[in-house]
């Protein structure tokens, strides 16, 4: 929880009109993210960690309660994807 995710170089995060969603570039090809996934990848800023990322989510969602669980196991997820890194 004290580790600092970002981008792995070559992806980038924006919104796509065309799709209506947020996406997620890489030069292979494109992912159509849902909006909890884009939720959490906009947090992603390559500064902050997996707990300060938590606490500005729980404050976008207070409705949403804990959400620690969830954002472990996105960015779990994305991680074995290699669409993010540790630093």
């Amino acid at each position: 929880m004290d580790q600092t995710p970002r981008l792995r170089p070559g992806f980038r995060f924006q919104w796509e009109p065309v799709q209506n969603a947020h996406v997620l570039l890489y030069p292979e090809g494109m992912v159509k993210l849902n909006e909890s996934a884009a939720a959490i990848l906009s947090e992603i800023d390559g500064a902050s960690t997996v707990t300060e990322i938590v606490a500005r989510l729980e404050a976008r969602f207070p409705e949403a309660g804990s959400l620690e669980d969830d954002v472990r196991a996105f960015i779990e997820d994305a991680l074995q994807q290699h669409w993010i890194m540790m630093v």
